[in-house]
């Protein structure tokens, strides 16, 4: 059933790449006039935000993502000059790289790009490649490792078995000590070193300056070492060097991709609430969830090239808003939780869930006018492929709205480095000002760091676990060893089952915990 407000209820202020259909989130006069003074308020804190306030007290740093594509705004002449300079220089690198100024030894051209990284590190320029790659002919041909299993990283590196003379890496880590990254550069060079190179020759470093990587790579005699600055959180750090880079070198118009963000940082800085569709979206979260995470938000994009937006916005939003105490110190458990795969897809996977199952959600669709078909073939008589698509969104649309499910449309022309740059950058509004509008840190990540501190702490157990039963020839149970090591016994049963099923020096008798015996292998 179609909205009476379809025509009314439209935001697509001049000059945004991207207009959003908002007849279907139940934002109404009312509920903006009673949400006006806190949406002004929030109004004025982004414009704090954006004039260089420190908008992440727990770190006491500003927060300048938003500079990034326009360094008029940058507050400080200073950094402004800085700024600057590092964009002349990925620029000029990545002339020199595409030209052949810049090449590996055994080869005149670099064809291949891994890029080593994780969360925002990789997310980022993952979703950028494989949204405007082309289907073949990049610059460079992108490649990730963005976790810390072996198995995983041994396939990116069969995928390059004997490419390596030809293949750039891109190692990117703000602090420069995250381990998934470390592990992955630590086996990079090895799998050089395995066809006779030297990753020095084909690595570029992106960290923050004076970091261990950074001082790794001026040790090692990297190619380069670009910055990242503190004020620029990973998860929206795509729009820096790390994002621009991998872009740039795999063929991407970055310039588009930046002039996307900023025609989309004008619009969404209006103060009149209709006319901002970053306000919209923010306020249909806050309606939809009460204010208080009461419904996911589900991702639907109709295009292919669109498969990993959802991915990238898991991040960006529930890391951002995903907050145990507010700004006041109150325990305020918030956050948005975000799922998604794409359309039609979604017709066959968990749409039924969404018309007809618990009404835990609400939905949040992209839709892309442009079908990408030159020759418009017809799969029958006056009707194509893309007939289908569209026919498919309008109808998941519609069939939810029937049964109470509120939803909101973004439409783009079609996926281009413009479109896509102004889609992340309305997202990243939309989650400052819900932010604001339910009074929480959107830029710090203390659950993430909690749990970067445990796995240190796992790690120290096992150290003191395998000194333990290296030393004593005993057969004993996980508790047992864990009382000799001075470890719990949860922590001492699975990490001595993992060592023992890797042939770390630890045999394993039994198959539950309670009958489980652990020794040293022989």
């Amino acid at each position: 059933m179609a909205s009476r407000d379809f025509l009314s209820q439209h935001c697509a202020p001049t000059g945004s790449p991207v207009a959003l259909d908002y007849s279907l989130t139940g934002i109404d006069s009312a509920f903006v006039a009673t949400m006006e003074p806190a949406m002004q308020a929030a109004f004025l804190a982004m414009e704090s935000l954006e004039s260089g306030a420190i908008a992440n007290p727990d770190e006491d740093r500003m927060v300048g993502h938003y500079w990034l594509r326009d360094f008029a705004r940058i507050p400080d002449e200073s950094l402004r000059k800085d700024v600057i300079a590092e964009d002349v220089r990925l620029r000029g690198l990545v002339k020199n790289i595409h030209s052949g100024g810049l090449h590996p030894p055994a080869a005149d051209h670099f064809e291949n790009l891994l890029v080593i990284g994780i969360g925002g590190s990789a997310l980022g320029p993952q979703l950028v490649a494989d949204a405007l790659g082309k289907d073949s002919g990049d610059r460079l041909t992108p490649y990730f490792l963005d976790n810390t299993d072996p198995e995983g990283i041994a396939r990116v590196f069969g995928r390059l078995k004997g490419e390596l003379q030809k293949t750039l890496a891109v190692v990117v880590s703000k602090s420069g000590g995250t381990p998934e990254t470390r592990n992955g550069m630590l086996l990079a060079e090895q799998a050089w070193r395995a066809e006779g190179l030297n990753l020095a020759k084909h690595a570029i470093a992106i960290t923050g300056r004076g970091s261990k990587l950074d001082q790794y790579a001026e040790r090692q005699g990297w190619i380069a070492r670009l910055a990242m600055y503190d004020w620029v959180g990973g998860r929206t750090s795509v729009m820096s060097a790390v994002g621009l880079l991998p872009a740039a070198l795999q063929g991407i118009d970055i310039d588009q991709f930046l002039m996307g963000a900023r025609e989309m940082d004008e619009v969404t800085r209006s103060r009149v609430t209709v006319e901002n569709p970053a306000a919209l979206l923010a306020l249909f979260w806050h309606r939809a969830t009460n204010g208080r995470g009461e419904k996911d938000m589900v991702v639907l994009p109709y295009k292919d090239r669109l498969l990993l937006f959802s991915r990238y916005l898991q991040q960006l939003v529930m890391e951002s808003l995903g907050k145990q105490l507010d700004l006041s110190g109150k325990r305020v458990e918030q956050g948005i939780s975000v799922y998604g795969n794409k359309g039609s897809t979604d017709q066959h996977a968990y749409v039924q869930q969404l018309r007809d199952g618990v009404n835990n959600f609400f939905a949040v669709f992209v839709e892309v006018l442009a079908d990408g078909d030159a020759e418009n073939f017809e799969v029958e008589p006056g009707v194509t492929a893309g007939d289908y698509l569209s026919g498919f969104y309008q109808g998941t649309r519609r069939a939810l709205a029937e049964n109470g499910r509120s939803s909101a449309t973004l439409t783009i022309e079609s996926v281009t480095p413009e479109t896509l740059g102004a889609l992340i950058a309305l997202f990243e509004r939309a989650v400052g000002l819900y932010a604001t509008l339910v009074n929480i840190n959107a830029y710090h990540q203390p659950g993430v760091e909690a749990g970067k501190k445990a796995a240190a702490e796992v790690l120290a157990a096992q150290a003191k676990l395998i000194d333990a039963i290296n030393s004593d020839a005993a057969v004993r149970s996980a508790e047992e060893w864990g009382t000799v090591a001075g470890v719990d016994s949860e922590t001492a049963y699975i990490v001595l089952r993992h060592l023992a099923f890797n042939g770390r020096g630890v045999a394993i008798y039994g198959r539950t915990p309670s009958t489980a015996r652990f020794s040293r292998a022989v």
